[in-house]
């Protein structure tokens, strides 16, 4: 059986449920769970956020396909 690592969220009620497929090959074998919390995400300050989405101009290398259109819906003038 091979290492996983599973992020998971612990509920409002303060349980943590984790359910991990490991297959027939892990079937009746002895595992250890750790627990280890996650630093929490520092919020990104205004000049950190738009210097971000600058450096994401002209990253993209694929097309743009733009899928044909319906027709304009006829409405009654009010």
């Amino acid at each position: 059986m091979n290492r996983m690592i599973v992020r998971s969220r612990v509920s409002p009620d303060g349980v943590l449920r984790v359910n991990l497929p490991v297959g027939m090959e892990g079937a009746d074998q002895e595992v250890q769970v750790t627990v280890e919390p996650l630093a929490p995400k520092a919020a990104m300050t205004q000049d950190q956020w738009a210097s971000w989405v600058d450096s994401m101009a002209g990253s993209w290398k694929g097309d743009f396909d733009r899928p044909p259109q319906l027709p304009l819906e006829e409405r009654e003038p009010f």
